[in-house]
């Protein structure tokens, strides 16, 4: 049994496995490792090892494992939070260089020996169900057949506050995507399925398929350990997880169209033309207000689905509003279709056409 100890963690090789104990110790160590606190590695997972000699803090080593596809939770959900808070990571001193190297290549010899992963693997790598995450805007509960997700935080919008909470079924949900803290301290967890691909877009803030986290504790560290749980319970069931926000993880197998598709750009046009043909409906509904949220916009998103899966019926609002608000959303209609015609999916006729029966509706 080899040993290993370095900047951030300990390392203990088996031959079969590699133990990872984080060091937790200290205001100055990831608040990732602090949640996670260890995790063991099966060498069939490890597909092969990066050794850089010199590449870490004055001149010494760093180390890192490449995990087999769909084998790492991690790398999966989004943009990883940074170099050090990396879970399968290790660095340090010049002294202990060959010592590192040496491991590296036993643990690189172990894996081209080892038989295929198994499939359950990357649920032994994210922590044991159920989890349960707090942030500021609400809770998340994920167990081994279903998420939670509950909108009772003092951050929470309004809208989300009416709603509750949103459950999903653990078969039902398609991937995760996590997005570290903007400009204005916010980060998010947002569920994918395929309903919630269907429905219409809103903010973080009023998206019911997001638990938003602040910049307060740890709550972006645990928005990311959730995103990387389900997606690797996900995985073990046999699910197709969608790689997030910038991952770069995107395989044919896992990757759905996108821009460079032109099957996706059919798609964007079927439903402008959609989103032309068909009126917006505005009717008064009792007990139905506009909500306005903490930064004094509306909480309510335009069309944005409900809970039960039908369309969320505006109020109306006074005439002078109304022919505003109609008026933006035309333009934006025409700026759209725009684009497609720009991009040759529309005729110059029919681009014409419904740029004119748009601006006879202003």
């Amino acid at each position: 049994m080899d040993e290993l100890r370095g900047d951030q963690a300990a390392w203990v090789f088996d031959s079969e496995s590699i133990a990872i104990r984080y060091e937790t110790k200290g205001w100055f160590k990831s608040p990732l490792f602090k949640l996670l606190d260890s995790l063991e590695v099966p060498v069939s997972a490890i597909q092969d090892v990066d050794f850089r000699p010199g590449a870490g803090r004055k001149n010494g080593w760093v180390m890192s494992l490449r995990l087999h596809d769909r084998m790492d939770p991690y790398a999966a959900v989004g943009a990883m939070l940074d170099d050090k808070a990396q879970p399968f990571r290790i660095t340090g001193p010049a002294k202990t260089e060959l010592v590192a190297e040496y491991l590296a290549d036993q643990v690189r010899f172990a894996a081209s020996q080892a038989g295929p992963p198994d499939p359950a693997t990357p649920t032994r790598l994210v922590p044991a169900l159920p989890l349960h995450i707090r942030t500021c805007e609400g809770t998340a509960r994920l167990e081994a057949d279903r998420l939670s997700l509950v909108w009772a935080g003092g951050y929470a919008s309004s809208y989300k506050k009416k709603k509750q909470r949103r459950e999903y079924e653990l078969g039902d949900i398609t991937g995760a995507e996590w997005a570290p803290l903007d400009d204005w301290g916010w980060g998010f967890v947002r569920i994918l399925t395929e309903k919630s691909a269907k429905e219409a877009s809103a903010k973080p803030k009023n998206d019911l398929n997001v638990l938003r986290a602040g910049e307060e504790g740890n709550e972006i560290h645990q928005a990311f350990l959730l995103a990387a749980t389900v997606t690797a319970y996900r995985w073990a069931l046999g699910g197709s997880t969608r790689p997030g926000l910038g991952s770069g993880a995107v395989t044919d197998e896992d990757a759905g169209p996108g821009p460079d598709d032109p099957e996706w750009w059919k798609g964007v046009a079927r439903s402008t033309l959609e989103a032309v043909r068909s009126p917006r409906l505005t009717v008064n509904l009792p007990g139905v207000g506009s909500a306005r949220g903490d930064d004094g916009a509306d909480d309510t998103p335009e069309g944005l689905p409900a809970g039960d899966g039908h369309r969320q019926v505006e109020p109306a609002p006074a005439a002078g509003a109304q022919q505003g608000n109609d008026t933006s959303w035309i333009f934006e209609q025409i700026e759209r279709l725009g684009d497609l015609h720009a991009k040759g999916l529309l005729t110059d006729e029919e681009f014409g056409t419904k740029k004119a029966e748009l601006l006879d509706r202003i």
